[in-house]
């Protein structure tokens, strides 16, 4: 396939083109022009997104959810993958956290994007204030749980209640026999299949969607002064050093210190031995496509046995997302700082707690990480529209957090080899773990 008609050359094209006629169109006047004519494509676009959100997160954790019935017959492999997989996931959500509010990029987006974003919302937030002064201590977990399935559903900013649903279903599925459980497990899974193909299709208006949201935030962001452009395009720069520097922190130090802690593994033998699925990772922004590379590394180059390979990494690329949790958390408070909207603790721990569940549910392709930050955003109160401001650089970052996504899945299934004396690589078997090395960086024909 030529470079020109791949997906992420074209959405870079059109971020790019989008720039251009934007500061063209800044210093031309032509800002009625773009949002009667450009700007529609970009909300469409946007539409889009928000229209498959609920039916992803509903179909995606009840599908990955009930799966985990597998784990009757490797229970306490099962206990130690999950345990580990949550709780690498969780210190990426604090590693991005912690890095956005220190470094907050927000702050150098122009005040002229703040205004106009938030333009006719101020009545309405004031309103949401004093409804949040006389809600009781326990009122998050009263509205976690909804009292109409169809109403719930039909808001997205009540993403709470959908997970809460999924849970539900999906533990009730693992409970009643298979036979029973099997026609409606079938339906989500099908229905999870539909929503990832629309995902797909969606995917492919987005180099014009991308261009109409980048085109209409340019100018609206010019306005009467178009040097506030630069300005915008140094605060990306800034977000998007953010994000990797909050996936670096999480590969070399995170995993790296696990590593060294619970397995006899060597970090050179490693990172050398599954630098061939890292970069098909980073190429393909798939850990699902990755799969099959990932499984061949981690056996071949680190001896992990296959019983647990064939266990933890295919689990892995269903509920282990820490590259894509960290790149939510950043990126939601990022657009919060962005709008100069303040988020309080209460609504940072929302984050964790909905990037957490969302990482279990979030599909293995690419780009699916987006639906579920409009699922984050729309939940803590902060206007969907923001994600224009770092769509057009998500193809980059994705490939990134792809490629962390799939080194953690690699680090939590040594570590259970190791716990279970399922990893061949201490003694002589050292020797042909290193052996096994030179070959493993090139494409086998």
């Amino acid at each position: 396939m030529p470079w020109y008609r791949q997906p992420h050359w074209r959405i870079l094209l059109a971020l790019a083109l989008g720039l251009l006629y934007g500061v063209v169109a800044a210093y031309a006047g032509w800002g009625a022009f773009t949002a009667a004519w450009i700007a529609p494509f970009g909300t469409i676009f946007l539409r889009l997104l928000l229209l498959v959100a609920v039916p992803l997160v509903l179909a995606s954790l009840i599908t990955g959810i009930a799966s985990l019935s597998d784990l009757n017959k490797l229970s306490r492999i099962g206990g130690k993958t999950i345990a580990i997989y949550l709780g690498t996931t969780l210190v990426a959500l604090l590693i991005g956290l912690v890095i956005v509010n220190l470094l907050n990029p927000g702050a150098m987006v122009p005040d002229n994007l703040r205004q106009e974003t938030l333009q006719g919302d101020v009545a309405e937030r004031e309103e949401m204030a004093a409804e949040a002064r006389e809600r009781g201590p326990l009122q998050p977990l009263v509205d976690m749980v909804p009292d109409n399935i169809v109403g719930a559903a039909s808001d997205n900013r009540r993403m709470l209640n959908i997970v809460f649903l999924a849970f539900l279903f999906g533990v009730a599925l693992m409970l009643i026999p298979k036979e029973q459980s099997a026609p409606m497990l079938g339906l989500f899974e099908s229905l999870n299949a539909v929503i990832i193909k629309i995902v797909e299709l969606v995917l492919l208006f987005a180099p014009i969607g991308v261009f109409g949201l980048i085109a209409d935030t340019v100018t609206g962001v010019a306005g009467d002064s178009p040097e506030d452009v630069l300005q915008l395009l140094g605060a990306l720069g800034f977000y998007c050093l953010v994000v990797l520097i909050g996936l670096a922190i999480q590969m070399f130090v995170t995993y790296s210190l696990l590593l060294r802690l619970f397995t006899p593994l060597g970090l050179r033998q490693f990172f050398r031995g599954i630098v061939q699925a890292q970069l098909v990772a980073f190429s393909t922004s798939s850990s699902a496509a990755t799969l099959p590379v990932t499984m061949k590394s981690a056996q071949k180059n680190l001896g992990i046995s296959e019983e647990v390979a064939s266990f933890v990494l295919p689990l892995g690329a269903t509920i282990n997302m820490d590259g894509t949790a960290l790149y939510q958390a950043v990126a939601a408070v990022f657009i919060a700082q962005a709008l100069g909207i303040p988020l309080d603790l209460t609504a940072q721990l929302s984050i964790v707690f909905l990037a957490l569940l969302a990482s279990i549910g979030t599909a293995a392709v690419p780009s699916a990480g987006l639906v579920m930050l409009i699922v984050i955003l729309e939940s803590i109160g902060v206007p969907a529209a923001g994600i224009a401001l770092i769509l057009g650089v998500d193809r980059p970052l994705d490939m990134a957090r792809t490629a962390t996504n799939i080194t953690g899945d690699v680090t939590v299934a040594a570590i259970v080899a190791a716990s279970e004396g399922s990893l061949a690589c201490v003694g002589a078997a050292t020797d042909r773990g290193r052996a096994a090395e030179a070959p493993s960086v090139t494409l086998d024909s």
